[in-house]
C-alpha cells in the first residue's frame, strides 16, 4: 500500500533528481524514496558505532564481575589471615617439625580439594549470592513473619 506525499523542493534539486532518474532509468519517485530510505536507515558508521557500544557495554559488565570476584577473593583471604593469626598460639620449638608435617599434609589435601572443585567447574564465587544485603533483608523479613511460638 502506498500513500501520496506532496513536498516542495528547490527547482535545482528537482532537476538533479530528474537527471539521476533518467540515468538510472527509474522514476523520480523511486529516487526520492531511495534517498529518504537511506536517510532513515542507519549508515555503516552508525552501525559500527552501535556494535562498538554494545561490545563496550558487554566488556564493562565483564570487568564489573571481575572486580567483584577480586574483591571477594581479597576479603576472604584477609578474613582467613585475621582469623588464623588470632587463633593460632605460638608453637614451642620442639613441636615445630610435627606442625610443619601436619601443615604439609593439610596443604596437600587442600590442593586436592581445590583441584576437584575446579575440574567440576565449581567455584567459591558460585557459593556467594550476588546481592548479600538483599538476601539478609529477605532472611530478616522471613524471621519477622514467623509465628510467635511463646
Amino acid at each position: 500500500m502506498r500513500d501520496r506525499l506532496n513536498v516542495s523542493l528547490p527547482v535545482a534539486m528537482i532537476s538533479q533528481i530528474g537527471d539521476l532518474a533518467a540515468r538510472r532509468k527509474v522514476t523520480r519517485s523511486a529516487v526520492v524514496e531511495a534517498a529518504v530510505a537511506s536517510l532513515l536507515s542507519p549508515d555503516s558508521a552508525e552501525k559500527t558505532e552501535a556494535a562498538l557500544t554494545r561490545r563496550l557495554d558487554r566488556l564493562t559488565r565483564q570487568m564489573q564481575r571481575q572486580e567483584r570476584d577480586l574483591m571477594i577473593a581479597l576479603e576472604t583471604h584477609a578474613l582467613f589471615i585475621r582469623f588464623w593469626l588470632g587463633q593460632m598460639p605460638p608453637l614451642p620449638a620442639e613441636a615445630q617439625a610435627a606442625a610443619n608435617a601436619a601443615g604439609q599434609e593439610r596443604f596437600t589435601r587442600f590442593l586436592d580439594t581445590l583441584g576437584r572443585r575446579l575440574s567440576q567447574g565449581r567455584s567459591f564465587r558460585d557459593d556467594i549470592p550476588l546481592d548479600i544485603p538483599a538476601m539478609r533483608q529477605r532472611s530478616a523479613d522471613r524471621t519477622d513473619d514467623a509465628p510467635d511460638r511463646s
